[in-house]
């Protein structure tokens, strides 16, 4: 006889349980009785074996009774596994369960002990029915994942589900440069000094950007002949609203073979920007410094400059 377990794991049925679901919470409770059941089985099979052993050796003297003794404790497990046995046996306890675990609920002090046994213990097969159960068994695997790649595994199953407006740069930490602004020594030492490698280019306000102006591209600049943003800038500007998740955002960036994108609302005001950076940190779980930046966290150098 063997009690069929849930469909779905201790840890689903628990977050289920968690949620709401009463039908959750009722498997829940008969899932932690099974144990208990098991326990009673093998109880009940140990004292059935004694039973059999003792009247072996009554009805055939000792010789002959140890041996059908043993022959029976070895191959009780064979005889079981007979179909007319396991399936009478399976219908007998179906019609009984409710009983059985009501009796287990009687007696609780009884079968802890029993449960000490940890052959009583076994859950059943692993299975894996949510993302949260996935994570949970990762944040668990202490042995077989390195830190990085915990962090790696975690940051990839929650990375479809965030959104933009959670790891952009918002607007008032925006550095920008308008589009008539010539780009003098001084002027190209302190684009440098923000620690950027891009930044918008805006006609007048940040709701009007018209390029990306990258510093990279300015290296070879003849400062003997001053240019204004507009004419070094990049012309094309992606945008992406703030609602978008960050699948989004990285299908956007490989479409498009740009490294910013604009983030706007609903009413397509700009409220912040997202690098390609941006996202493959939030994708791999760690910094990725850009070649050509100063500085390994962008956001904390804007806040500290807004300061």
């Amino acid at each position: 006889m063997r009690p069929k377990h849930s469909e779905f794991s201790l840890f689903e049925l628990k977050r289920r349980d968690e949620s709401g679901d009463k039908s959750a919470k009722n498997a829940l409770a008969r899932e932690k009785l099974l144990i208990d059941v098991i326990s009673l089985q093998n109880v009940l099979v140990s004292l059935l074996l004694i039973v059999i052993a003792l009247l072996s050796v009554v009805n055939f003297g000792w010789l002959i009774g140890i041996f059908v003794s043993l022959f029976t404790a070895l191959e009780y497990g064979s005889i079981a596994r007979l179909g007319i046995f396991r399936n009478w046996s399976q219908k007998l306890y179906k019609n009984a369960e409710a009983s059985i675990l009501h009796f287990i609920q009687k007696i609780p002090y009884i079968f802890s002990i029993l449960r000490s046994n940890p052959a009583c213990n076994e859950a059943h097969g692993r299975r894996i029915d949510s993302r949260a159960e996935l994570q949970h068994l990762v944040d668990e695997s202490d042995n077989v994942l390195t830190p990085d790649e915990k962090k790696l595994v975690v940051h990839s199953l929650s990375f479809g589900n965030k959104l933009v407006n959670t790891i952009m740069t918002p607007r008032n930490m925006i550095d920008s440069i308008k589009k008539s602004e010539f780009l003098g020594p001084l002027t190209l030492d302190d684009l440098y000094k923000t620690g950027h490698s891009k930044l918008p280019v805006i006609s007048s306000d940040l709701d009007h950007v018209v390029g990306v102006l990258y510093l990279q591209s300015l290296l070879a600049l003849d400062i003997k002949h001053s240019m204004t943003a507009e004419k070094a800038m990049e012309p094309k500007v992606y945008y992406i609203r703030q609602d978008q998740t960050l699948q989004n955002a990285l299908a956007a960036f490989l479409r498009t073979h740009c490294h910013l994108l604009i983030v706007v609302n609903e009413s397509r005001a700009t409220v912040g920007l997202l690098t390609m950076q941006d996202v493959i940190q939030a994708l791999v779980g760690r910094k990725i410094i850009d070649e050509f930046d100063s500085h390994d966290d962008l956001r904390a150098v804007a806040s500290r400059k807004k300061l």
